[in-house]
């Protein structure tokens, strides 16, 4: 009994030794996954706190890529609109140039008909030339026989009484002086409201119709004065007998028929007397009176002079220089002419005359670098009427014309240009800028982009230079003002 009693505790004992192992063991386990449910706790708490993150990072990000959008799409915007402007004015600077070639094409064809016509024209002039010699030979001839014959009848006078033959004289002398001072009134008149209307050439479509009519008209002047020009120019033998208050009014007569030679094609014809006449004009006239074999009136053989480019007389001398410089061709001549010229300009009245015989294109004919020793007087002489004065404004509003314009783009162009004569020359054009009008005409012949080129490669020592060009192109609105101050202050 008892050993099975002993049996049965220690059976009762061994199973409940084994239920407490396995208490321990399933104890343990809970404690192991109660661990590791903590740490997925803890691990699944920072994975919130990581996601929270993440999101206020995404909101951030979204915000800041909404603005970068935005602003690109601004920006295309406005590289959109650039292009476009870009491209316009690439559109306009190529219709400008199609234009620019067209016109050049047909100036190119027009310069060989002119050419071919020159040609013409040159041996058609050798022809009349020497005709017109031939001419002069026989006029000249026929003079001299006619002088001869006053000789032989002066030869028959003797036999009469001293007492009268200054009767005849008296009689003879006012009568040719009443004819000179009738003729200086007729060509005073004709050269005031006749030859010194020049014709502008430039007229509108609206003014088709006036062009023919004008044209014509000026076509008959010029004719006229082809006819007068030769006819004048011997009787400016004759000016030392005649009173010397007649003498501007003929030479005022000279000087605007060869103006309205200028848009004529009759002038190669009249070299050799226009030649002429401009020597005689920058000479003067030195004559004896006419010859007489009787001893009595000797006293009336006394050499006789009429001055004209060395007059003391200032409308007479500035009359006198703008024909030599419309005439002459030797440049001692036309050095000394515009010397003078520099000279009465420094006046008020050389200034005041200068506008009234419209002498402009007169000095634009030798601006010219051709004229290479000459171009500095010539630059001088547009500078003097550049001071400050009355006459400055109606001389700046003269030379706003075509003409002038393209004689400074043809001069610009000039490589290796002289700097003094560029700095002259930078002067009138910032005068020029100041006319609103004026911007066309620089776009017209691309001077304002000469002029931005020379600034681009002038050097920095030459201020003077640099702050004319910067005020030229800060009046045709193609620099700001801040840059034109800083080029003065260096």
């Amino acid at each position: 009994m008892e050993n099975r009693e002993s049996m049965a505790s220690w059976k009762t004992m061994k199973e409940s030794i084994c239920e407490t192992a396995a208490q321990q063991q399933f104890a343990e386990e809970l404690q192991k996954r109660e661990r590791f449910l903590a740490e997925r706790e803890q691990l699944l708490f920072r994975h919130e706190t990581a996601l929270s993150k993440i999101k206020g990072v995404e909101e951030e990000v979204l915000t800041r890529f909404q603005i970068i959008k935005e602003q690109h799409e601004a920006e295309v915007e406005h590289l959109t609109e650039v292009l476009k402007e870009r491209t316009k004015e690439s559109k306009r600077l190529r219709s400008s140039f199609d234009a620019l070639k067209e016109l050049n094409d047909s100036l190119k064809k027009q310069l060989n008909e002119v050419s071919e016509e020159n040609r013409k024209m040159e041996i058609q002039a050798k022809r009349v030339q020497a005709r017109l010699d031939n001419l002069q030979r026989k006029y000249e001839f026929m003079t001299i026989q006619r002088l001869k014959g006053n000789s032989h009848s002066a030869h028959g006078m003797k036999s009469l009484k001293q007492e009268k033959i200054p009767i005849s004289k008296t009689c003879k002398v006012p009568l040719n002086a009443q004819v000179y001072e009738l003729l200086a009134m007729f060509m005073d008149w004709i050269s005031d409201h006749h030859l010194s209307k020049l014709k502008n050439e430039e007229f509108g479509i609206e003014a088709e119709k006036p062009l023919i009519k004008h044209a014509s008209q000026r076509n008959d002047i010029q004719e006229k004065c082809v006819k007068l020009l030769p006819v004048i120019a011997e009787q400016l033998q004759w000016m030392p007998f005649v009173n010397a208050k007649h003498h501007e009014p003929f030479v005022k007569f000279i000087y605007w028929s060869l103006r309205q030679l200028d848009a004529g094609t009759q002038h190669s014809t009249l070299t050799s007397t226009l030649r002429r006449l401009g020597e005689d004009i920058f000479k003067g006239i030195v004559t004896k009176g006419i010859q007489d074999n009787s001893l009595e009136h000797s006293g009336e053989n006394k050499p006789k002079t009429a001055a004209f480019f060395k007059s003391p007389n200032l409308p007479l001398r500035f009359l006198s220089t703008l024909i030599v410089l419309k005439t002459v061709t030797q440049a001692d001549y036309l050095a000394q002419a515009f010397d003078s010229l520099c000279l009465d300009l420094k006046t008020d009245e050389g200034k005041t005359l200068f506008l009234d015989y419209q002498a402009v294109p007169v000095i634009l004919g030798h601006l010219r670098i051709s004229s290479k020793g000459l171009l500095s007087n010539v630059i001088d002489s547009l500078l003097q009427m550049t001071v400050e004065s009355k006459s400055l404004q109606p001389f700046l509003e003269a030379c706003s014309n075509t003409l002038f314009f393209r004689t400074c783009s043809v001069l610009l162009r000039t490589p290796k240009l002289d700097l003094q004569i560029l700095e002259k020359l930078s002067i009138i054009l910032q005068k020029l800028s100041k006319i609103k009008s004026n911007k066309k005409l620089f776009e017209l012949f691309t001077i304002h982009l000469m002029l931005q080129e020379i600034q681009r490669t002038t050097h920095p020592e030459h201020a003077f230079l640099c702050i004319n060009l910067n005020s030229t192109l800060f009046n045709l609105g193609l620099t700001k003002c801040n840059s034109l101050v800083s080029n003065a202050s260096h």
